[in-house]
């Protein structure tokens, strides 16, 4: 592995570490949570890897707008579709997460649907993507509506459902993040997981990126 690659081979070795680590070390013993809290570890700190690399979408599409590329129109495509999988994965173990602690799959809560509000929104990207057959006019309306999906879905996140009750921690009389946060063992797993999680996200995104490169190279070929 090039010198280049070492945060792919950090990416593997914290996400070991917090896979091992987060089921065997102590947790604190909160009411409703208990053992749960070491969803802790995956849940949260994929979000936090879903919106990295979804900012990392956005960035590429405002480079295509300003320049347009083929290449930057694929490296916005690809990351945002790194991101909806991360999504849809923190939408899964929340939805587990809420079984153990809630008694239900999926609660009328107003983290969950905007969560899940803000992934059809970005479901329509891909819908939006596939509507097109022209390539330039579908990156350039792909780049702009990634942006206004952006603007949209981090408010359905991260704020609108600070402004009302939540069964979600941090409202409702859960206990809050910051809680969790204080206990120095949970730290130790927690804020590696985070790391893990987001160098994970732009390792796919880059991946998945370099096999669409290479298709439109072939294209690109073929058609010469």
């Amino acid at each position: 592995m090039s010198r280049r690659n070492w945060w792919k081979a950090l990416s593997v070795v914290l996400l070991l570490y917090v896979a091992v680590a987060g089921l065997l070390m102590p947790v604190p013993r909160l009411a409703i949570l208990n053992e749960s809290i070491r969803n802790l570890y995956f849940h949260v700190p994929m979000w936090f890897g879903m919106t990295a690399i979804l900012l990392a979408s956005v960035y590429y599409s405002v480079r295509y707008l300003r320049t347009p590329t083929p290449e930057l129109d694929i490296r916005a495509h690809e990351a945002a579709r790194t991101g909806i999988l991360m999504g849809l994965v923190g939408l899964a173990t929340g939805s587990i997460w809420a079984r153990f602690t809630w008694g239900a799959w999926w609660t009328n809560d107003p983290k969950l649907n905007g969560a899940a509000i803000a992934m059809l929104i970005y479901g329509a990207y891909l819908v939006l993507r596939s509507s097109f057959t022209d390539e330039q006019q579908r990156a350039r309306i792909s780049a702009i509506y990634n942006i206004f999906a952006f603007a949209t879905a981090m408010p359905l996140f991260y704020i609108l459902p600070r402004l009302t009750d939540s069964l979600h921690p941090g409202a409702g009389g859960n206990p809050a993040f910051a809680k969790y946060d204080l206990d120095s063992d949970m730290r130790l797993v927690f804020y590696p997981a985070v790391i893990g999680w987001t160098l994970l996200a732009f390792w796919l995104a880059q991946l998945a990126s370099r096999v669409s490169l290479l298709k439109q190279k072939v294209y690109e070929k073929q058609l010469a």
